[in-house]
Parts: C-alpha cells; structure tokens; sequence
C-alpha cells in the first residue's frame, strides 16, 4: 500500500470524561486553540499539495465549542478528508449538525466506548442511529480499551456491539511507553478479543516496528493545539523528532522514509496508511513486551 498521506490534529487538549486510565496525564488535557489560531491552522492545511487526511482527536474535539463551529465548517470547505476520534458523548443532535457540516468529506469516525461513564446498550443504540445518516464508505469504528480488571467482561461488549452491525476494534491498555503487563488470566482473555497476530485493522496491540522503514514524518505527522508538530506519536513522547511549528512557519517536512528505531508504534494510523514499508496483510510485528 502506497502511504496516504495522513496528519493528526490534536484539536484542542480539554476532555470532559476523566477516565481512570486514560494514557493522556491531566496538565495536558485542557486548553484550546483560539478563533485566530484555528484560522491559522486552516491556512496551513490549504496550502499542502494534494489532498491529505487530517484526523481529529482531543482531548474530546466535540467538547471544544471551536470544533463545530469554526474547525469542521473550515475543514469541509478545503481538499483534504476528515477523520474524528471522539469519545462519543455529544448529543445526537449534534452529531446531526457535523453530519451535515462535513458533508461528503469524513472518511472514519472513531467512537469510543467508555464504560466508566456510558452503559453499552445505550451506547449501541445511539451508535446505529448516527450510523445510519452516514454514506456507506464512511467507516464507522467502535473503539474498546482492554481496562485491566475488566476484560472478561467485554467478549459480552464485543458481541453486543458486532450484533448491532458495528465494528468493534478492540486496543490493549498502554502505558507511557510502553503496553500494560496483563495477568496470565488476562492476557488469555486480551488475546482472545485481538486475536494471536491481529492486523492494524483488527486490533491495536501496539507492535513494535524498530527497524523498518517509516514515511512518518515525511507523509504522515502528529499536531497538537499549539501547532507543535512531530513525526510521529512515539517521537514526540520521546522528545523527538520535531518537524517545527504549522502555525509559525517553522514546519518542514521530510523528504523520504526514516527507518523506526522505536519499540511500541502505539496508535494503528499510520499501519493503516502505508506508512510502514513492508508490512504484509498478517504482518509480523511483535508486541512491544514479546
């Protein structure tokens, strides 16, 4: 798969869930991009060539009253597609009006599923709705974290959420670096809902790809609110790789592939578009702590 061109937008850093095991420490989840900023930011996504994918995450995007009304509008008048990660909680009549903010123009949207603060039946239910004002090549994802203390509960999660039609894409719990060491109970069961060797369209198991080659940082880039970019999730968690700032004129991208040197790749973006050279469709990436 050629890579696809990709960024991700860390819109804004507030979030209006606390979940316990949320990877993100509280200091960085608050704040937002003022009016004049995401301006900014929508006059340097014009100017890529090509159309690019720019997928959104928080924080929560919908808990950042810029989102709907300046970000998608803006968004949804430029080339690229747009991607959401949202944790779901806007009401539906929300979730109408971005239906019809960004047009023809979203490419997946993420819901994820937290059950610290929803029941899965309602869940479901307002998740087949919003499906269904969705075109049919719009993907539409149920995100599951595997929480510790929890996993023999979410097979029945799994089957109630496959039954309703939806895809449920289940993600092993990390750490700062790294993945969560589940009990020898847990691990039977984690394995059981990812599968022994899932693809990064199956189940995000956070893999180690150190040593392949890697268009982040040249097709593919992480943003945050304060235009701050990297080549990659890990890279900035490391305080590296640093491509300079969208919003100040400093940013640059790389011209051709790196290769990895890193032991965890802890999101599936950039597996998912082409990023990683050589992958095939069951790949042989290893977990970070096999």
């Amino acid at each position: 798969m050629p890579p696809r061109p990709t960024i991700e937008w860390q819109t804004n850093g507030v979030c209006n869930y606390d979940c316990s095991y949320c990877i993100q420490s509280r200091q960085y989840r608050q704040g937002h991009p003022s009016d004049a900023d995401v301006d900014r930011f929508l006059s340097f996504f014009a100017a890529l060539p090509g159309v690019w994918e720019i997928k959104m995450s928080g924080g929560e995007p919908f808990a950042f009253r810029g989102f709907m009304t300046r970000v998608i509008p803006g968004l949804a008048k430029l080339q690229h597609r747009v991607s959401v990660l949202t944790n779901f909680s806007a009401p539906l009549p929300v979730l109408r009006r971005f239906v019809d903010l960004v047009g023809d123009k979203l490419e997946v949207f993420s819901a994820s599923l937290h059950l610290e603060y929803v029941k899965v039946g309602a869940f479901v239910a307002k998740a087949q709705t919003f499906r269904s004002w969705l075109r049919p090549e719009t993907a539409f994802v149920v995100n599951n974290v595997l929480v510790p203390g929890t996993v023999a509960e979410l097979a029945a999660v799994r089957a109630q959420v496959e039954a309703a039609g939806l895809k449920y894409f289940p993600q092993v719990m990390k750490t700062k670096r790294g993945v969560y060491a589940y009990d020898a109970a847990e691990a039977v069961l984690v394995k059981a809902l990812t599968g022994e060797r899932p693809t990064a369209r199956e189940a995000n198991i956070a893999p180690s790809y150190r040593g392949r080659r890697c268009w982040a940082g040249a097709a593919y880039f992480v943003v945050d609110q304060f235009g701050d970019a990297f080549r990659c999730r890990t890279a900035k968690r490391y305080g590296e790789g640093y491509l300079g700032n969208v919003l100040d004129g400093t940013f640059r991208l790389a011209d051709r592939p790196e290769v990895c040197r890193y032991d965890i790749c802890p999101c599936t973006v950039p597996a998912n578009r082409g990023m990683i050279e050589g992958l095939d469709e069951r790949h042989e990436a290893k977990p970070p702590n096999a």
